[in-house]
């Protein structure tokens, strides 16, 4: 399985690019699967409004929800859980967008970035590609710059790598 990260800074917008991402890889005949990655060691299943809840309102096929102190699948850890791990407990799909692990260089990870202070992409090469509304410019970044508000073009970029 393919897995693509979406990370950024809180209240960049991580979730809102995964809810558009999903009908658009559905509408290409494409199956999708997501993980999100939390830091509240304490969470509840689906409650309404939830990130969650929203993926899978959005049509993820699996939710997978994790955090430092364990995951929820219907199952629980004493551990944290590794994304290789999570991804084992997934059903087989053409792509898992994952939200968050932010830190996994092995992981090909997109960043949304708004503008506010300083994309996370200028100290970590990893990056593969920085997602900005039109209008924000990112003129110490040599990488690929994708235009937030296209998701097509975020696609895109996401399934040609």
């Amino acid at each position: 399985m393919r897995a693509v990260a979406i990370i950024g800074r809180q209240g960049s917008g991580k979730t809102t690019l995964i809810e558009k991402l999903i009908p658009a890889i559905r509408r290409r005949g494409l199956s999708v699967s997501t993980i999100k990655h939390t830091h509240h060691h304490q969470f509840e299943l689906e409650p309404p409004g939830k990130d969650s809840h929203r993926h899978r309102i959005a049509g993820a096929s699996e939710v997978i929800i994790a955090s430092d102190s364990g995951w929820a699948r219907i199952a629980s850890s004493q551990q944290p859980a590794s994304l290789q791990a999570l991804l084992a407990e997934l059903r087989p799909v053409d792509l898992v967008l994952v939200e968050g692990f932010k830190q996994l260089e092995w992981l090909r990870r997109v960043e949304v970035f708004r503008g506010a202070g300083e994309p996370l992409a200028l100290a970590d090469p990893g990056i593969a590609a920085v997602a900005a509304p039109v209008g924000v410019t990112l003129p110490q970044y040599p990488g690929a710059k994708l235009p937030l508000d296209d998701t097509e073009a975020v696609l895109d970029f996401i399934l040609s790598g």
